[in-house]
């Protein structure tokens, strides 16, 4: 039998294949990825095929093909990239395996239909609202949303072409240019056909005031565990929200971590997603009610993987490829034994040409450092927030104390630096 992964070139993903191939071969499974582009993914799993992923039928089609080809049936399907998982819903359908529908994949990305879903279950969100046009902007902002208020892609990801504006004049400035890549910035993705139906407008949402959270969950027959949260300890105000710093376990205690575990669950109900790994992220309001921003239905994305597995002792993408293949996932959360974990994104100060990246060696020397990983290429041109969705690197650390973790973390900020021309 075979697991086929259904991928989007991402470089924070390698750990993920070669983890997934690990559990597949050891439940008697071959691995095999599907992904645009072939090159290190080779490297990972027992074979790669070419295919067309911003194209969604054509993926279908390519896929139904290669399970053809397949000297064994194609046991599941699973994606780790959130632009992945509505093909591999869709392919999962067609090959009669278990996965979440594609409707349920859908609402999982398209971020309109998720509000709407969450609203049908009761779960406290933001007020929303789409535009098309910076007139129906100007007159949700006026009559329902408010200022400050954020502006944001329907089908987007990693926090690219988010804004806030406090006023309507800064609205009125930003609108057209958010609007614009709010849609060019992604057609590359499987739902680009989303432009036309919602008229190429974007999502606005009331601005919330409170520290981010991120919720790490699987769902097996139906059934919400939360595995993990991470604390956002960097404020995100706008007027981007770009990610730089997670640490997990979480400071949240009492009521409202069992709020945000409820929600998590509801999330999952409103959205159908029945199986699979799912990535939820709240605000928590000074007073402890957490409203929530949006479910992913597939692990949190970069080095959240590892930190949970580092904190926690759950690997997640083990979890994940059982539950795609149909194997019990067996896991015992165990709070009382998770460690303290950090991570930090880094992005080089302005775009430009990439000369150099010091600090590396210094880091990686570090007792407490997991891992140093940089995703670009020296000569490779970067660009910066909120122009695109993956930062440039990423540091893994452990610490003794929460407190020795922010600490770490501003010391890892001082060391690593990219710099550009």
């Amino acid at each position: 039998m075979t697991l086929m992964i259904l991928h989007t070139r991402n470089a924070s993903r390698r750990k993920h294949l070669a983890k997934a191939a690990e559990t597949a071969h050891a439940l008697g499974h071959r691995a095999i990825v599907v992904v645009e582009e072939p090159s290190w993914e080779r490297d990972y799993v027992d074979e790669v095929y070419a295919a067309p992923t911003g194209d969604l039928q054509a993926t279908v089609d390519r896929c139904v093909e290669i399970a053809k080809q397949e000297s064994e049936p194609i046991a599941g399907v699973i994606a780790f990239v959130e632009h992945s998982v509505p093909a591999a819903a869709a392919v999962a359908e067609q090959l009669g395996l278990p996965y979440i529908s594609p409707e349920t994949a859908a609402k999982s990305r398209d971020k309109l239909s998720m509000r709407q879903a969450f609203a049908n279950v009761g779960i406290s969100q933001p007020s929303f609202a789409l535009a098309t046009s910076i007139e129906e902007a100007q007159q949700a902002a006026a009559s329902s949303i408010g200022y400050p208020l954020v502006m944001k892609p329907i089908i987007g990801g990693g926090s690219m072409f988010v804004r806030r504006v406090d006023s309507p004049e800064e609205l009125a400035e930003h609108f057209e240019e958010i609007r614009a890549g709010a849609w060019a910035g992604f057609d590359y993705d499987p739902l680009f056909f989303l432009k036309s139906r919602y008229s190429e407008g974007i999502l606005l949402e009331e601005y919330l005031v409170g520290n981010e959270i991120s919720v790490e969950s699987y769902v097996q027959n139906g059934e919400t565990t939360v595995v993990a949260v991470h604390d956002k300890p960097t404020p995100m105000d706008g007027p981007f929200f770009e990610e730089t710093f997670y640490a997990t376990p979480t400071e949240l205690t009492g009521d409202t971590l069992e709020r945000v575990k409820k929600f998590t669950a509801l999330a999952h109900q409103g959205l159908g997603i029945t199986q699979g790994a799912t990535h939820t992220e709240f605000r928590v309001s000074a007073s402890g009610e957490p409203y929530i921003l949006e479910t992913g239905a597939r692990l949190g994305g970069g080095p959240i993987y590892q930190s949970v597995l580092l904190s926690t002792g759950i690997d997640m993408v083990e979890v994940l490829t059982k539950v795609s293949l149909g194997a019990d996932a067996d896991v015992v959360v165990d709070s009382e034994r998770f460690r303290h974990v950090g991570f930090t994104l880094h992005f080089a100060e302005r775009p430009g040409e990439l000369l150099a990246v010091n600090g590396v060696e210094s880091l990686e020397a570090g007792e407490d450092v997991s891992e140093v990983m940089i995703y670009r290429q020296i000569g490779e041109k970067v660009d910066v927030p909120p122009r695109v969705w993956q930062a440039h690197g990423h540091v893994i650390f452990t610490g003794d104390s929460r407190e020795d973790v922010v600490h770490k973390q501003r010391e890892i900020n001082e060391t690593l630096r990219f710099h550009v021309r």
